[in-house]
């Protein structure tokens, strides 16, 4: 591929890009006017103020304030809800845009996901086009970039930042960059919490190194850096935990953080799926699962996913997975979903040449993904008082 043809890729995937961030933008401002008044977002509520919904409102705090030395416990000591279960690489970036530039952080905040999220359109596109065709490639950008929670990519959330290292440690794993991969690992572990489900594409992608051993023999230098990959993986998993552990005293400062939004204070790993599922469908439940298990087998191992090769396909099931280990059945799991982007190369179809039916099924689901948009920004987005669910 001639440097030519990627420039000339890159620059539509930003042009892509950017017409998908000025229809979310639009729906993000029209939400505002649903919005009542609240601390989050200042009064009067404006698009700005959006950007700092939810989780915004915490790596504001992060920003501005840092983490408390201490974990806050109410009467009867248990850990109550604090900025220690939010990673820390988003915030400091932001920190970094608000003492140059002077921006608050309803600005920077914004600012520096929405960069972020141009930069992960970028590789997610030069990744993509190693299984498709450029056109191909770039359907799937718009199908992505258009799902129903991406306007968390322009506000003051982690996804974008996620996207950028997701697709750069999957771009480097099947370019067999193995040292590159330990240190978007490590990067990775101070901003989310996926370094298991990253483990064990890591070790796939070592496993069919291994395989080709025959025709280009493995070195001593490369085993290396294929173990440290693995090890940068459970770095990754374990690093912020322990910088909890370490700056509050707490051992298990970081699960007791986040066990301060479950329900009973408690972690139970798979059974909340099974309770609300019990909880919707009743008898089904059982039937449900199952059908959800058998959905996430095809799409990953079904021949429309086959052009996606193994690493990718890897990710289609791990991190499901590990969703479906440690997080509750909320909606939250929208976002979380956002990382799913190989989805949209199988909607779209990994084909070689975009014919006619590929451009009207990605144009289909563009406009269902824009649809749901507005549901996902009125509904999710805004909180409706009393209670709401969160994005």
């Amino acid at each position: 591929m001639g440097r030519g043809s990627t420039v000339r890729l890159v620059l539509l995937a930003l042009v892509t890009y950017a017409a998908s961030r000025v229809v979310s933008g639009l729906l993000v401002a029209r939400a505002a006017r649903q919005q009542v008044p609240i601390s989050w977002t200042g009064d009067p509520v404006d698009y700005w103020g959006m950007t700092l919904m939810w989780d915004g409102t915490w790596y504001r705090r992060i920003a501005e304030t840092g983490y408390p030395a201490a974990l806050p416990v109410d009467p009867a000591g248990q850990v109550q809800q604090n900025e220690w279960a939010f990673y820390p690489l988003y915030p400091m970036l932001c920190r970094a845009v608000m003492t140059v530039t002077g921006l608050e952080f309803r600005y920077a905040g914004a600012l520096v996901a929405t960069l972020l999220g141009f930069l992960a359109a970028v590789l997610l596109v030069l990744l993509l086009r190693r299984h498709c065709s450029d056109g191909a490639a770039l359907l799937a950008l718009a199908v992505w970039s258009t799902y129903l929670a991406t306007p968390v990519l322009q506000i003051a959330y982690t996804e974008s930042l996620a996207m950028v290292l997701l697709v750069a440690f999957l771009l480097l794993l099947e370019r067999e960059r193995w040292w590159g991969a330990v240190a978007v690992a490590l990067l990775i572990g101070l901003s989310r919490p996926i370094g298991v489900p990253l483990g064990l594409v890591a070790l796939v992608a070592v496993w069919l190194r291994w395989r080709r051993r025959e025709e280009r023999p493995v070195g001593r230098g490369e085993w290396a850096a294929m173990l440290a990959t693995l090890v940068g993986c459970g770095v990754a998993g374990l690093v912020w935990p322990a910088v909890v552990w370490a700056a509050t005293g707490s051992r298990t400062g970081y699960t007791d953080t986040m066990a301060s939004w479950r329900a009973g204070h408690e972690i139970h790993l798979f059974r909340p799926w099974w309770d609300n599922a019990q909880y919707f469908f009743d008898g089904w439940a059982l039937p449900v699962l199952v059908a959800y298990t058998a959905g996430l087998l095809l799409l990953a191992l079904g021949p429309w996913a086959r052009p996606l090769g193994w690493v990718l396909r890897t990710w289609l099931l791990a991190y499901p997975l590990y969703l479906f280990a440690v997080q509750d059945a909320q909606t939250s799991l929208y976002r979380y979903l956002v990382l799913m982007f190989p989805v949209a190369l199988v909607g779209v179809g990994a084909v070689r040449r975009v014919r006619t039916s590929t451009v009207v099924r990605a144009a289909a689901l563009v406009g269902v993904g824009i649809a749901l948009q507005v549901w996902w920004t009125q509904t999710i987005l805004v909180l409706h008082l009393p209670a709401s669910w969160p994005p």
